[in-house]
This record gives structure tokens, sequence and C-alpha cells, in this order.
């Protein structure tokens, strides 16, 4: 079941689930996002959509920042699988695409289900365009953060932003991104937001209204992405991490694969030398058998469909 509206008042849930905005220090104008409480790990905030040129330099520059950090990872993009150089690393699964022909796609990459998902958008009037990023389809995205507080299971972290804060948020990355609008009768009811880096583009967001996923139209973009991934001689396309349950499986069906690529460690000082001499860089959900964390997302789908319980629809099935 998949929630689409909330109990108690809406500003109640928005002031729970909002978070403060932070600043971030910049590196090279990349900003650095820190995390975690023994050990501190540093990474670009936008990874997967933007990435260093020159690790030696970069790493230098972060030294010299006296950031409060004891390691940095960062990733190259998914062009470049293969280590090449000599920082320590260990293998990350990503879902990555690869596009020769939006036919072979749609022939020889997707199966029959996901080929009907997207024969009926058409059928049902969703129209699937390439749009600019104005104010109008900033609304719509505004309009789809706010119909519910839950996503995936998980407080959705856009849901109750204002509206100029919320389009703040998608301004990133503008002149190399790609938004595309599934509209019913004009109104907005699902979009995808691309970036493009070379010969590579990354997924950085797509959402739909639930009320409308009977229609299909996370499907319907998908497809248009790979189109125009096409038209721009792009060959490989990425959907964030590997995923598994309903949404690894929403990849899988429209021919994401899972990849390995290396994700690096560079020790920032004393103790971040140590923690990587004892292999302490993962993170403690990396540690956990996959069979636990599934218990623990079903505890905490439950918990959360109970929290913000009121009207329940059935889940769109892919």
């Amino acid at each position: 079941m998949a929630i689409v509206n909330t109990s108690g008042s809406a500003g109640d849930l928005r002031s729970m689930i909002r978070k403060q905005s932070t600043k971030f220090p910049k590196i090279d104008n990349r900003e650095i996002a820190v995390s975690g409480c023994l050990v501190r790990l540093a990474r670009l905030r936008a990874e997967y959509y933007e990435y260093i040129r020159d690790e030696r330099e970069f790493v230098a520059e972060l030294v010299k920042s006296h950031l409060k950090a004891d390691l940095f990872t960062f990733l190259h993009p998914p062009s470049r699988i293969t280590p090449r150089n000599s920082y320590s690393f260990m293998w990350q699964k990503i879902a990555l695409l690869h596009i020769e022909t939006y036919q072979k796609w749609w022939k020889n990459q997707i199966n029959d289900k996901t080929r009907n998902m997207v024969r009926k958008a058409e059928k049902k009037g969703v129209a699937v365009s390439v749009c600019d990023f104005d104010d109008d389809f900033a609304r719509g995205v505004h309009a789809i953060y706010n119909e519910t507080p839950i996503i995936q299971g998980k407080p959705s972290r856009h849901y109750g932003k204002d509206f100029n804060t919320l389009k703040q948020a998608h301004m990133t990355f503008l002149d190399r991104s790609v938004f595309i609008a599934a509209r019913l009768k004009g109104e907005l009811i699902g979009f995808v937001k691309m970036v493009f880096l070379d010969d590579s583009a990354s997924i950085m967001q797509i959402n739909a209204l639930i009320a409308h996923r009977d229609k299909a139209p996370t499907n319907a973009l998908l497809a248009k992405a790979v189109e125009v991934c096409e038209e721009r001689s792009v060959h490989l396309l990425q959907y964030g991490v590997w995923s598994r349950r309903t949404l690894g499986a929403f990849k899988m069906h429209h021919g994401f694969e899972m990849k390995e690529v290396p994700r690096y460690f560079v020790p920032l000082n004393w103790f971040g030398r140590i923690v990587l001499r004892m292999g302490f860089q993962r993170s403690f959900a990396e540690l956990v058998p996959d069979n636990w964390i599934d218990v623990f997302v079903g505890f905490r789908t439950k918990l959360y469909s109970y929290k913000y319980r009121a009207h329940i629809r059935p889940k769109a099935h892919y």
C-alpha cells in the first residue's frame, strides 16, 4: 500500500519533516558534505553528478582547508570503472544502463510488461516531453512533492518546503540538465531531471503523483530519458546505486544492470590513516546482512505508514 495523505495537520507534519538548511564548505567550487560520528567521512555533496578532475590537487586543498574530517571518499564517472590510481578503494554497486539505440533498448533490454506499461501511459493520455525549467514546471514539481510526506517508506526530504526553496533545490547544474515532464490534460503528474557529463548521464530526480501512478507515468518518463540519451549520443545512464526490493525490480525492468565501480578513500589525518589500515571505513549499513536490512526496512515502512496514516491506496505495479 502507498500513502497518499496524512493524519493530523499538514503544518505539524511539515515541521516534523523539514530540516534546517546547512552551509557546506567548498573546494574548487564543489560543496563538501561531512558525515559520521566516530569516523568523519567527507565526500562531494553532489556525488554522481559532478566529479573531481585532479584527485591529488583536490586532496591537497582539502588538507589545507583544515576540514574536520578523517577520510575523503570519491568516485570516478561510470565510464571509468577500472581503478587508475594508488588510492585505497572498495567496490560500490551502481545501477547503469548501456544505451546503443532506443530501438535496441525497446526490443532487447526490457520485457513485454515494461513495454506494455509505456504503451499504457500513452493510451491513458499521458504526454511526455522535454520541457523548460520555469515557474509553471516548478509549481507542478512542488505539488508532486507535497502530495505525501512518505516516499519509498521514508519521510520525503522535500515535503513541506515552500515554493522558492524547492525551486532553488532543483536549479542545480541547469547548464547540463534536461527536464522531462509527464502531463495529463496539462497537469504535471511526473518528471525526470537528468544531469549530463561528457559521455554519461545520471538521473537526479524521478517522481510522479501517486494519484496517477495507475497511468504509468514513470515508465513513460524513463522511456523518454533513453530517447534523449540516444539523441545526445550518450551511451551510459546511471540511476543511483544498485537497489533491492521494489525499486531494484523497477530498475531491472527498465534495463538497468548492476555494475561495480571503485570508491576511493584518502586519509586526511593520522586517525584517517589508522581507520583505513584497519578497514573501518565501511558504514554500519554495509556490515549488516541483507536479510536484516529487509526486516528493518519492512518495520520502518510500517512505522511511518502508521504514523502518517489516513488515506491509503494500492501501490502502482511496474
